[in-house]
């Protein structure tokens, strides 16, 4: 299946350039449903990029995305992806690093990586070294933990809402209204393996109850019915046609559009319908222009 991205083109000996340019740096290089994927050490991305933009016309930093494996030493992969607009082609470049160990920046190499950057410390945690401005771009001023690690809890660690007591929004630890409730999706044809509300009432006098409504016909039974219903004759198509004349295409198409077609049908005129006795006059009377009226005398012009 091919890959919903938009279409670029393979560039061919990519594998020999990119070995020979990023030389001991590369760690690997990967070729996966028409991508190229490289990993490269952390301390030599700043290197790695300028060589990529000069030497193998990579010139448009597109992105930088987050990873998070938290079974992994290095739980944190940095994606950058690149595009070369002149031989069209995209490639994505990884580093790993974990919560401490900062990665280098690359402002000096593209600018715009500076807000880029600046949304994965945001969303995971990871350091850049350089940036020259990396605060939180995403979230709230005083924003505990980072929201898209694994292990961030899904409520979070402080809520903010607008104390009346103390004119002004404050931040609370996390208190739920609630316990968390966990929710069946199984289908109620199906059925549960408890009663849910409504389906006590189909255990009728006294017996188990029921387990959700019953399903009027299988999926077999859907399936035969459907084949004995192809297998049956369409039913016969009327004619649309109801005088030869209609047809405007000619007399041997009009003398053809007459016959009985090959299911049975034949064309049917329609019945004339009775005339009333003033419906024939009005046909009859020509039609008279009604004179202008004439305006009353002392009106306003």
């Amino acid at each position: 299946m091919a890959s919903p991205a938009p279409l670029v083109a393979p560039r061919e000996g990519i594998a020999a350039a990119l070995k020979k340019v990023v030389g001991n740096d590369l760690i690997a290089h990967d070729f996966l449903v028409g991508e190229d994927s490289i990993t490269v050490r952390r301390e030599a991305i700043a290197g790695v990029m300028v060589l990529l933009r000069d030497n193998l016309d990579y010139q448009q930093l597109m992105e930088i995305a987050g990873v998070d494996y938290p079974d992994r030493a290095e739980r944190f992969e940095v994606v950058y992806h690149l595009l070369s607009v002149t031989k069209n082609h995209r490639l994505r470049v990884r580093v790993s690093t974990d919560e401490a160990t900062p990665v280098p920046s690359i402002v000096p190499v593209w600018p715009v990586a500076g807000w880029l950057e600046r949304e994965v410390f945001d969303m995971y945690g990871v350091l850049f070294a350089g940036n020259p401005d990396l605060r939180r771009i995403l979230t709230d001023y005083g924003f505990q933990g980072h929201p898209q690690r694994k292990d961030f809890p899904l409520t979070g660690y402080i809520e903010l809402r607008y104390s009346e007591e103390d004119k002004r929004v404050v931040y609370e630890p996390v208190k739920l209204a609630q316990d968390f409730r966990n929710f069946d999706f199984l289908s109620p044809w199906e059925g549960a393996d408890y009663v849910l509300p409504g389906d006590e009432k189909a255990g009728g006098t006294g017996e188990g109850p029921g387990k959700g409504a019953p399903s009027p016909m299988t999926a077999q039974q859907v399936k035969v019915a459907d084949d004995k219903a192809e297998k049956k004759a369409p039913p016969p198509t009327p004619k649309t046609t109801e005088k030869a004349g209609q047809t405007g295409a000619g007399a041997k198409v009009n003398a053809k559009a007459a016959k009985t077609s090959r299911d049975g049908a034949s064309a049917k005129r329609a019945t004339k319908v009775a005339k009333t006795p003033a419906t024939t006059k009005a046909e009859k009377a020509p039609a008279k222009p009604r004179a202008p009226r004439k305006p009353k005398a002392g009106g306003d012009a």
